[in-house]
């Protein structure tokens, strides 16, 4: 693996950048914008993934590192949810909800193999030099 030198060269931070600003076009162009609390909650949620992703590569340390792209998954998997309830709550169709949630589902993936990847190399972070 090539070595990345920012957080916005990583492939799963400019994805989660994308699907949030999805999740923003859709709370301005839907009735999402009516439905307050839900609209908040999921452009928090969205925003969470690559915020983490963000923090923890600037934490300098692989430990910590680790530690927020779980977040950011995590976070990828409540975004998830809310799509569910966007589709219940007949704001989006279901061609939409199948694909963010398929979006979000392989942003999952990506994460959780990036941390694969951390989880059996030795370095420690730059920190620790």
């Amino acid at each position: 693996m090539a070595t990345i030198n920012r957080f916005e060269d990583l492939d799963i931070w400019q994805e989660a950048r994308r699907l949030a600003k999805e999740i923003h076009i859709l709370s301005k162009e839907t009735d999402l914008k009516t439905e307050f609390k839900l609209k908040n909650q999921i452009k928090v949620s969205s925003g969470s993934v690559m915020d983490n992703i963000a923090e923890g590569f600037e934490r300098d340390g692989n430990l910590e590192f680790r530690q927020f792209l779980s977040i950011a998954k995590g976070s990828a998997g409540e975004s998830r949810s809310q799509i569910y309830r966007l589709y219940d709550y007949e704001i989006i169709d279901e061609e939409k909800c199948n694909q963010l949630k398929n979006d979000y589902l392989n942003l999952s993936v990506k994460i959780k193999n990036f941390i694969t990847y951390l989880n059996k190399q030795d370095f420690k972070g730059n920190k620790f030099k």
